[in-house]
């Protein structure tokens, strides 16, 4: 079965563009991530999610699970538990390794699921 692969357009715009922000991801006491260097993905009237270097990641804190889902205007996206000591977040970052064209610039960067990490966003200066 062909899945569809839809264009931003009009009736459903998506951008991408650098953010100056800074993000913080947090589990618990546990930085999993701290970048200034995030890309603002805004799509359509949804909340903007911002996609994270996977350099400013704390990789040991990830571990890839088999979870996936499909996003008809970026992709198909893989998803990372955070493990610390404190216990284990299931499936709480994801990242489309392969994003369609529209959306190629958030290719190597992860996002995080703000209702299961504390993520902080500082404005610029």
């Amino acid at each position: 079965m062909s899945r569809p692969h839809l264009i931003p357009g009009p009736d459903h715009p998506i951008t991408v563009t650098p953010s100056d922000v800074r993000v913080v991801v947090r589990s618990g006491e546990h930085v999993v991530a701290d970048t200034t260097s995030a890309l603002a993905l805004q799509e359509s009237t949804y909340p903007v999610v911002y996609y994270v270097p996977m350099e400013d990641v704390d990789q040991q804190l990830l571990e890839r699970t088999d979870h996936s889902t499909y996003c008809p205007f970026k992709g198909d996206a893989s998803y990372y538990s955070v493990v610390t000591p404190d216990g284990t977040v299931d499936n709480a970052v994801w990242s489309y390794e392969k994003p369609y064209d529209a959306v190629s610039p958030i290719a190597g960067r992860v996002a995080f699921y703000t209702d299961r990490l504390e993520v902080t966003v500082v404005s610029g200066s």
